[in-house]
């Protein structure tokens, strides 16, 4: 058989993220040819009802969910990459001759749509995209060029595509961005697809609601997947974890990032708790009255953007090193408390206002001045 060109991308990926306008930002980050809202007429007239016009409603929620998007990290996959082969000067085919752990290497770094093509290449290749740990981004499905009304039907098609492949291949899941389907619409369905997830070893999982309705429960299933290492959460009601057995656990996650949720103090506590050895916690968009309070053996970094807290209280955090509080406001000129508790490697501590902030370290009130930058000191 002929052999496999070998692929080279022409775009740097090192680029750091710059805040822009939304409809500048990558596919990745806010794919705008998905509506925010499925705006059909009925959901149209509900908003004129309530004195809403559906245009301003729906660009409204586009904002949301364009800085919920950017907050996200970037899959490890990308389709703005343009690639291209470079023609052998001979027959043989070294591609095939490779060994399986560096073929499944190859195509575990494609996006899922070519890299389930690569089993028409030869023979050798046909059962390596099955063995290869599969990275899945939904928004990756939809048809490059279509165009925003074209779209709107291809985004609900999303759903039984991603139904397929995880059918289909039998794991692990190295990582998985579902965050371009109207869940609503497909919420049993979303049940059924974290249960094959944790079932068949999910690394890194991003889970964003689209974002209507913004009350929207998530499934409390994601909390079983013992294999996360990387979880981030956006636009949903966080579920209610009275009910769920003491017993569950994450025990492998290591970064947990929580974007504009519904939650209750109490259900953060929960997964702060069930989280052995998580190291990174990252809130991002917060508008909800929350009191956040940091007990954990092994967080090293809390970052806390665009939020609002009553209070922030380090109360037992032995490992933490760093407290980044960027963007923050505070509700009717009640100041935020932040308290320092027990933490002895906490080196770096910021940004503060002392307009939205109260600073507590111990038993000591510290006047903050009007702006405090990045306070850093040794240990």
């Amino acid at each position: 058989s002929a052999a496999p060109a070998p692929l080279h991308s022409t775009e740097d990926t090192r680029r750091p993220k710059t805040l822009i306008p939304t409809a500048a930002l990558p596919a990745t980050a806010m794919d705008t040819r998905v509506p925010p809202v499925p705006m059909d007429p009925a959901t149209a007239v509900m908003f004129r009802l309530d004195g809403q016009d559906p245009d301003e409603m729906e660009a409204l929620f586009a904002r949301v969910l364009s800085y919920t998007h950017y907050a996200l990290p970037d899959p490890p996959v990308s389709v703005d990459a343009r690639l291209f082969g470079l023609l052998p000067h001979h027959s043989v085919d070294g591609f095939s001759r490779l060994p399986d752990v560096l073929l499944r290497n190859i195509v575990s770094r494609l996006p899922v749509k070519e890299g389930a093509r690569t089993a028409v290449l030869s023979r050798r290749w046909r059962g390596v995209w099955r063995s290869a740990p599969l990275v899945l981004v939904d928004s990756h499905i939809l048809p490059a060029a279509a165009a925003t009304a074209a779209a709107r039907g291809d985004a609900r098609r999303i759903t039984s595509a991603v139904s397929r492949i995880l059918a289909a291949h039998p794991g692990p899941f190295r990582c998985v961005h579902l965050t371009s389907s109207h869940m609503e619409e497909f919420h049993g369905l979303l049940t059924r697809w974290l249960r094959i997830l944790a079932n068949k070893g999910i690394q890194e999982l991003v889970l964003v609601n689209r974002p209507w309705p913004l009350d929207l429960v998530l499934p409390s299933t994601f909390l079983g997947m013992t294999t996360l290492t990387r979880l981030y959460l956006g636009l949903w009601k966080f579920p209610d974890t009275a009910g769920i057995p003491s017993a569950t656990c994450l025990p492998n996650l290591l970064e947990l990032g929580l974007c504009s949720l519904i939650m209750e103090s109490k259900d953060l506590d929960f997964i702060l708790d069930r989280s052995p050895v998580l190291e990174t916690l990252y809130i991002h968009g917060n508008l909800f009255k929350l009191s956040l309070r940091l007990v954990s053996q092994s967080l090293r970094c809390v970052k806390i953007l665009m939020s609002s807290f009553e209070e922030i209280a380090v109360v037992d955090a032995p490992r933490l090193e760093r407290l980044i509080l960027t963007g923050c406001w505070s509700r009717g000129g009640v100041c935020t408390k932040v308290k320092i508790g027990y933490a002895p490697k906490l080196h770096s501590l910021g940004y503060l206002d002392s307009g939205s902030h109260d600073l507590e370290f111990g038993n000591t009130v510290i006047k903050v001045p009007h702006f405090f930058h990045l306070f850093h000191w040794c240990t």
